[in-house]
């Protein structure tokens, strides 16, 4: 049996993105993916080789998309100086709502599913890098945002975006990403959106550490 076409591909991750949602990643099935896609266990298995490499394929292009909205979320910041620096650490905090607004099932798998889940022996060290690559991609930005707010790169100052960009964003989601909703669509209020807004500018009052000498 060919190959799915690349939209066919598409529509497979979307299928196995709600059912990882609904089930986790260990209720993903190649049967159960093709009866809810139409899609046979053949050409499942062409298109992907294994159930592992589906689910890191899965996971890979709803984090790729993730991260460049919030890169885009960034560039859209527009102005110089303290304010527009701040500005853009609270859009890049701000990313995970917009993602859900946009992409509500990616949104809630990539709150449930961890990369360390997908990892293993039957993952290709191809597709493995490309996950990882990911890390040096979000420390760029964290960096960027670190220099134009603090003129710093070290370590210390990353630490204090990821504070804001990671942390601060996943506690005031998390529970509204990973609870049951109507029609698989999470609905984060307009007040936890302020009040993450609220706790970043708030965390930004205070400047890093100094960096560690020696």
């Amino acid at each position: 049996m060919p190959r799915p076409r690349i939209h066919d591909l598409d529509h497979l991750l979307d299928v196995a993105e709600r059912l990882v949602v609904d089930g986790g990643p260990d209720g993903l099935t190649v049967r159960g993916l093709a009866a809810a896609s139409g899609v046979s266990n053949g050409a499942i298995y062409h298109a992907f080789g294994s159930l592992p490499v589906l689910l890191g394929r899965l996971w890979l292009r709803a984090a790729e998309d993730f991260l460049d909205l919030q890169i885009e979320l960034v560039d859209a910041v527009r102005g110089d100086g303290r304010e527009a620096a701040v500005e853009a650490v609270v859009a890049a905090a701000s990313a995970p709502a917009v993602f859900a607004d946009r992409r509500p099932t990616a949104a809630r798998m990539l709150m449930t599913m961890r990369r360390d889940q997908l990892l293993g022996p039957q993952v290709p060290e191809e597709l493995a890098d490309a996950m990882f690559a990911l890390d040096k991609r979000l420390i760029m930005l964290l960096v960027r945002l670190s220099r134009a707010l603090w003129d710093r790169a070290d370590r210390a100052g990353v630490e204090v975006m990821t504070l804001c960009v990671v942390d601060l964003p996943t506690a005031v989601f998390r529970r509204t990403l990973t609870e049951p909703s109507v029609d698989g669509q999470p609905e984060i209020s307009a007040d936890s959106r302020e009040r993450l807004k609220a706790a970043v500018r708030a965390a930004l009052t205070l400047p890093p550490p100094p960096p560690h000498v020696g």
